[in-house]
């Protein structure tokens, strides 16, 4: 009796440990991607399944490189989840940015909280440093407008530079929502002025 309750916690416990295993994943797409051989081994070893394979196949036809692959996956298992961010990666690549910066981003675990946002703020036309100082900031979470008001306020006539001086004070996005509509509205009652013309009246 004591022999089978000890098989029984055996295999319950061997059932426990393998049931996020993934021993049948198909890893040829990644060899049709043109991944190494040495990095798929080291993909196999950190239980790739296949839904993940199937976001790194993104990430190599955007070219991302194969150890930045690696580093993705490994760094969201150590954050006991699956790799479910490549389409925010890949759209952070077509934006022009760097995998060093896409990998600094995966650490805090945000690809998909601000990516979207980082891909605005290059379609704004900020600078580099600019966006540089924008993205670890909201990295180390500190308060820092969205990409939208940012927009806003440049397209009321703010400079890079006055704009990133409300970013480091702190300006909130409804501060900024305040600035910028009062900032619109102005410039709009500028242009609505007109000339009254004098004409010699008809008798």
């Amino acid at each position: 009796m004591r022999y089978r309750l000890i098989t029984l916690g055996v295999l319950v416990l061997f059932r426990m440990n393998g049931c996020h295993q993934h021993p049948l994943t198909d890893y040829r797409p990644l060899d049709q991607a043109g991944m190494w051989s040495s990095n798929v081994e080291q993909l196999k070893t950190l239980n790739t399944s296949d839904r993940e394979v199937a976001q790194l196949v993104k990430l190599k036809q955007a070219g991302i490189g194969d150890d930045a692959c690696v580093t993705l996956i490994s760094g969201a298992h150590q954050r006991q989840h699956a790799f479910t961010s490549a389409d925010s990666a890949v759209n952070l690549v077509r934006a022009g940015y760097t995998e060093s910066v896409i990998l600094e981003i995966a650490k805090t675990d945000q690809l998909d909280i601000i990516g979207g946002d980082a891909v605005m703020l290059r379609l704004i036309s900020l600078s580099d440093s600019a966006i540089d100082l924008i993205l670890h900031r909201r990295l180390k979470g500190q308060p820092t407008m969205s990409s939208a008001e940012i927009g806003r306020l440049k397209n009321t006539g703010l400079t890079e530079k006055q704009i990133l001086e409300r970013i480091n004070q702190g300006m909130t996005d409804a501060q900024a929502d305040k600035e910028a509509s009062l900032r619109e509205a102005t410039r709009n009652h500028a242009n609505t002025g007109f000339v009254r013309t004098h004409g010699r009246r008809s008798r």
